[in-house]
């Protein structure tokens, strides 16, 4: 049998929004887990639900392992192989690599939502949270995060 913890909640429940702005190298995996968790402390979260969602078609969210950095270079050649640039693509006005970034954004997708408990995101001990540059050049990533929750007292 599965034992349950339940927390009780406090009927009043606020929330939190905000954005938040990323550069990036280029393709690759750019953690951004402490900043959200500062999004979280700097609002003085307590418990919820935190909503992150990337304002972009050619970049991606995903939650995966920050302990082996094999494990997101095996990921950046596994998208690679699923939407290489020469699969013979339409669309390329924003050149060769565009095309790729928009199917594995679809793939991966442009939004989480995680679990806030005790003001800190409940992640596994070995997950991160990364946004996902899909392009070949580097780009400003915009991400609109929604907390609602409770909140510690000022």
């Amino acid at each position: 049998m599965t034992d349950f913890s339940l927390r009780a909640i406090d009927p009043a429940l606020g929330q939190a929004v905000g954005r938040l702005e990323f550069g990036t190298r280029g393709r690759g995996f750019v953690d951004i887990t402490r900043d959200l968790d500062r999004f979280l402390a700097d609002r003085r979260a307590r418990d919820g639900l935190l909503t992150v969602f990337l304002r972009h078609t050619s970049a991606s969210l995903t939650i995966q392992e920050n302990a082996d950095p094999d494990v997101l270079a095996d990921l950046a050649t596994a998208l690679d192989r699923l939407a290489p640039e020469n699969a013979g693509w339409r669309h390329s006005t924003e050149g060769p690599d565009d095309m790729p970034a928009h199917v594995k954004a679809a793939l991966t997708g442009v939004s989480l939502t995680v679990p806030v408990l005790d003001g800190r995101l409940d992640l596994g001990t070995w997950q991160g949270v990364y946004l996902v540059e899909h392009r070949a050049r580097p780009h400003s990533r915009g991400l609109t995060v929604h907390f609602l929750g409770t909140f510690a007292a000022k």
